[in-house]
């Protein structure tokens, strides 16, 4: 999606969720500014979110990630994430979300 992205990893208990994304994010960049990947600049956005699912729906979120852009079709992806934050009873303050859609 040209907004956001989806990973869907198994974690050992012992490593930090934020380092992680650190990574990911660090690794990622430089991978893409290597290959020119994009014209213009390449940052990824400050946050993230992270939601936790058990092995038995493992299934599910394959098949949901693997269809996102019919998905986003029908709900937007900044409805959606409002819906699981509320969902996942995720307390957040409405003006650190979203910058990049205003």
């Amino acid at each position: 999606m040209p907004d956001h992205t989806h990973l869907f990893i198994s974690l050992k208990p012992d490593i930090k969720i934020s380092d992680l994304v650190r990574d990911i994010k660090a690794n990622s960049s430089s991978f893409i500014k290597k290959k020119s990947f994009v014209n213009s600049a390449f940052s990824w956005q400050e946050g993230y979110g992270v939601f936790s699912y058990s092995k038995s729906q493992a299934s599910k979120v394959v098949s949901y990630i693997m269809n996102q852009p019919l998905h986003h079709k029908k709900e937007s992806f900044k409805d959606e994430y409002l819906k699981l934050l509320k969902r996942f009873e995720i307390e957040y303050n409405d003006s650190y979300l979203f910058e990049f859609y205003e």
